[in-house]
């Protein structure tokens, strides 16, 4: 058959990093599979266990080099994929074929195997989350005290800034690392835990020694970079695992789209854009357009990631005793693809971030229309300074504002409230003194140091903590 004949996984060819993509690789599965292998042999052999030296060595040797072919013929004929690796190695290392696998049932290299993916793609998820964090900082750092219109309801409300708006979008992404951070601190090795969790096997290989089975866990555990393995178990570790590590990469999911939106948005009123290449094309049929397909890819792969999640969750609840295999060709989908979508996405969001292009001038504008509105409060206050009644002053700003707004959505004219207010001798205002007091700074509250103290307290410790590198996307976004 024809590769162009065969389907291929836009996660692989268009999407996911090369470094996330070798996590969920057969190389990187199958080579730790043989190294639990050489790890469970040694700690047997100084447990006591009749295994030599030779042996090992004939297991390192070969570690590396899985011979495929072998391993697919036999699971063709035997249909069950740990044992027609463990035969394929058995061929490589025909001294050591009677010792590889000893006492462990398939979960030992399937789900410790598993465990480790969990962790080594976490990391990537961290480390890139944690560089669009560090772009965005210095977003916001640049842009802290430019004022711009805020929205509640998607209507416009009190002035915020661009940088500290961009610290909503920093906090939330803080939020999911620390808690991707927490499931990583709090996971655990299987360890050798038997057919049914009970390490009969191993009782029965140490002669019911006790501290020799825990011994040979912890030795393999240690061996393996994790300090401790899970307490009690099935044959499996608690699905609940994968649920939590994919409940933490729908929250980073979340939280892109929710920034891909605001953004999508934003370009709609031409004060913030995604960048754009020169050569870009927008639309096949109108040439002028700019659309924001990074943010939209964003927003599509975040609702693939989210919806995604729900599956190990069903997984987890489905599972009956000491385990069912109702879970294997679920999690072989559900987990892998939603680490490498939620690669994708932070690829993206690290291409944005390290180029969004700023439009001052109409964002000036675009508050400028609204800011007399927003301004009245003030207005009312100053004149009920110079003797006004408070109560006669708020029902002629309601009567103006509303003539105002009539003016600029049924006629199209511009916004005229200053000038209604300044002719209104009720007031007793002159269209310069109010016009003096629509300084925009005076309308952001304390954006300029909420966002100082945020980048100093929160995002800095974050970037310090987790950016070794910078990281660019490596990818054609």
């Amino acid at each position: 058959m024809d590769v162009k004949d065969t389907y291929v996984s836009s996660l692989s060819t268009r999407y996911a990093s090369s470094e996330m993509q070798y996590v969920f690789s057969e190389n990187f599965k199958f080579r730790t599979w043989r190294r639990l292998w050489i790890e469970l042999a040694k700690a047997e052999k100084a447990l006591g266990i009749d295994i030599t030296d030779e042996q090992i060595a004939e297991l390192e040797k070969h570690k590396n080099d899985i011979n495929y072919d072998v391993a697919e013929k036999r699971e063709r004929e035997c249909r069950h994929d740990v044992m027609s690796h463990v035969y394929a190695y058995g061929k490589q290392c025909p001294k050591a074929e009677g010792i590889i696998h000893l006492g462990a049932t398939s979960c030992y290299v399937g789900d410790n195997t598993d465990v480790i993916i969990l962790r080594e793609a976490s990391k990537i998820i961290i480390k890139k989350a944690a560089q669009v964090v560090k772009n965005l900082a210095s977003f916001a750092e640049k842009y802290k005290a430019l004022p711009c219109l805020a929205y509640t309801h998607l209507q416009p409300a009190q002035p915020t800034t661009v940088g500290k708006r961009a610290t909503l979008w920093m906090n939330e992404l803080i939020m999911d690392i620390e808690n991707l951070d927490f499931q990583l601190s709090n996971l655990a090795f299987l360890g050798q835990k038997g057919t049914t969790g009970t390490q009969a096997s191993f009782m029965d290989i140490f002669g019911g020694d006790e501290e020799k089975v825990k011994k040979l866990e912890k030795t393999i555990a240690d061996a393996m970079g994790f300090d401790r393995c899970v307490a009690v178990s099935g044959q499996t570790y608690s699905r609940k695992v994968d649920a939590y590590f994919l409940g933490a990469l729908s929250g980073i999911a979340q939280s892109a789209s929710k920034f891909a939106n605001d953004l999508r948005i934003l370009q709609s009123f031409e004060e913030i854009e995604e960048p754009f290449e020169k050569d870009q094309i927008g639309s096949s049929a109108m040439p002028y357009k700019r659309n924001p397909m990074r943010c939209e890819r964003m927003t599509a792969l975040a609702r693939y990631v989210i919806t995604d999640s729900l599956n190990p969750a069903l997984t987890a609840g489905t599972q009956w005793f000491e385990r069912t295999l109702d879970d294997s060709a679920n999690r072989r989908l559900a987990v892998s693809e939603a680490f490498l979508a939620t690669d994708a996405i932070l690829n993206i969001y690290i291409n944005i971030t390290s180029g969004l292009v700023v439009y001052e001038n109409v964002i000036k504008r675009r508050l400028d229309e609204k800011l007399p509105f927003m301004a009245t409060e003030n207005i009312m206050m100053e004149a009920v300074k110079r003797g006004g009644n408070r109560q006669q002053l708020h029902e002629a700003l309601r009567v103006h504002s509303q003539a105002a707004a009539t003016e600029i959505k049924m006629n199209g004219g511009k916004n005229d409230l200053i000038s209604r207010i300044a002719a209104d001798e009720l007031f007793g205002l002159t269209e310069d003194e109010i016009k003096a007091s629509l300084d925009a700074s005076k309308f952001i509250g304390r954006s300029v140091s909420q966002t100082e103290e945020f980048l100093r307290d929160v995002a800095y410790p974050i970037i310090e903590k987790y950016c070794t590198e910078e990281i660019r996307s490596s990818i054609s976004v």
